[in-house]
């Protein structure tokens, strides 16, 4: 493929090493995202040891017709210390990827790798976007009927926050919201233990008010704190929280849901009736297995950052590496940053009434 037919696509670096499954489903993954959607949109740069990976690519063609192999040596595991990679990543697949958006050379970066050494490294390289003082990792959620979500962050990349990041997490969810989600004007709310303004610890309490006070200035409908159990109801469309809070939720939502899929399957398993009256529900079962299985939100993205890197899950399949691929396919078409950029500059003055991130 030449310069300028790759050039007619957009570009995606892959760091084909650092998942559970190993390059295979990352092909699986990209083969099935190309038959899905087209070989005219995505041409991958993918990262990882080149002998390994050109004896695999000659089985998905379609893979080959549309991808370029770099040679990366070395690989980052998820038990890798962070502080001990940063020394050391130059030639690991996980860095060069990133440093190929980092270059220009492509438009994202999608890993199955160590989420804290990837937040580091995509930092490090990338810098945050002004007017921006923290990315967050940030996906969305199934929430209430038919095909609604919500957009939660930070989902782990910040343990800690002040209210300033708090608030920048709001404008990256909103914007986010927007764009991907297609929601005008979205609902956010404020994740606590209550939803009374007297609940939560004084930063959740601060940033509450000088949301509450500002709402016609902001450019999202700000309707203050929300639990846990109002995630999957869809009465919000953005949820701001920490990373730690975040995290947490995040695995209790993957939780239920393999629960929910393994008590289904082990009653149909008791039952003959079960089994009769589940034939009749079939397509009943496809879209609650849609609805609830986590490889459908496989991916999530460090937002905030000077460039797109995407995070998957460590165990991904071809299925979840796939939808990660779409995720990152669809930030990278949009002006996501731009906006970004430019909806944290309009309320400015909103955030200057905060106390300053330490």
């Amino acid at each position: 493929m030449t310069t300028m037919q790759k050039n007619d696509k957009k570009i995606i670096a892959i760091d084909a090493m650092s998942g559970d499954k190993g390059p295979r489903a990352v092909f699986g993954g990209m083969n099935q995202y190309l038959y899905q959607n087209g070989e005219d949109k995505i041409f991958f740069r993918v990262f990882g040891a080149a002998r390994v990976l050109r004896t695999l690519l000659s089985k998905y063609p379609r893979v080959a017709r549309n991808c370029e192999i770099i040679d990366a040596p070395d690989v980052i595991r998820g038990t890798d210390k962070i502080r001990e990679i940063l020394r050391h990543a130059q030639n690991t697949s996980m860095y060069m990827a990133i440093k190929d958006v980092r270059e220009g050379k492509s438009s994202a970066v999608i890993s199955a790798g160590n989420t804290g050494v990837l937040m580091s490294l995509s930092k490090l390289a990338l810098k945050t976007i002004d007017g921006i003082s923290r990315p967050a990792i940030t996906t969305m959620l199934p929430s209430g009927g038919g095909d609604k979500r919500v957009v939660m962050l930070d989902l782990g990349a910040n343990v800690q926050c002040t209210a300033e990041n708090l608030f920048d997490f709001a404008v990256l969810g909103s914007v986010y919201a927007e764009v991907i989600g297609h929601m005008p004007k979205p609902k956010l709310g404020v994740l606590n233990i209550g939803e009374e303004e007297t609940k939560g610890n004084e930063t959740l309490q601060h940033l509450n008010h000088v949301l509450s006070e500002n709402k016609d200035k902001l450019p999202y409908e700000y309707i203050g704190f929300v639990e846990a159990n109002d995630i999957s109801t869809g009465v919000v469309q953005v949820v701001v929280t920490d990373g730690f809070t975040g995290n947490v939720v995040l695995k209790t939502v993957e939780g239920t849901a393999r629960l929910i899929k393994r008590v289904i399957v082990e009653n149909f398993k008791k039952s003959i009736l079960a089994l009769v009256g589940a034939f009749f529900l079939v397509h009943v079962f496809k879209r609650l297995k849609h609805k609830i299985d986590p490889r459908s939100y496989a991916g999530a993205t460090f937002l905030g950052l000077n460039g797109f890197s995407f995070k998957t899950h460590g165990n991904s399949d071809a299925l979840a590496f796939a939808n990660a691929i779409k995720y990152a396919a669809d930030l990278t078409h949009a002006n996501l940053n731009s906006l970004i950029a430019e909806r944290a500059s309009s309320i400015a003055h909103v955030r200057a009434t905060l106390q300053p991130a330490e």
